[in-house]
């Protein structure tokens, strides 16, 4: 796929990924990214799934706000399309169970997020 065209494909998906955060997190989703990492350094687009992950130093991130998790969707290979940051524990709870409750699946693997 061309540059430009899985770029445009990306940022739909990510805008479509972020209002759906922005709806539970009262609008605090920022955009991530709009392109997938792979091996064959090919143009590829973060993928049409939405799968959540909380983020926190124990995933072997240095994060710079305290204050709790980040939580990214992210597409089946860990590529974040967006992402909040600050979420407390509580906080947390309370999204997991949105999650559950929307059919958005858990995802268990490395997270890819934004430098």
């Amino acid at each position: 796929m061309q540059y430009f065209q899985a770029l445009k494909l990306g940022q739909k998906r990510v805008a479509s990924a972020r209002e759906y955060l922005n709806t539970l997190t009262d609008g605090k989703a920022m955009p991530a990214l709009a392109l997938a990492e792979n091996k064959d350094k090919a143009w590829i687009p973060v993928g049409e799934e939405n799968l959540y992950a909380f983020v926190d130093e124990s995933a072997g991130f240095i994060l710079t706000d305290k204050s709790g998790y980040i939580l990214a969707l992210v597409d089946k290979t860990g590529s974040s399309k967006t992402i909040v940051q600050g979420v407390t524990k509580s906080q947390k709870e309370i999204l997991e169970k949105a999650f559950e409750s929307d059919n958005i699946e858990k995802f268990e693997g490395k997270v890819i997020l934004p430098v």
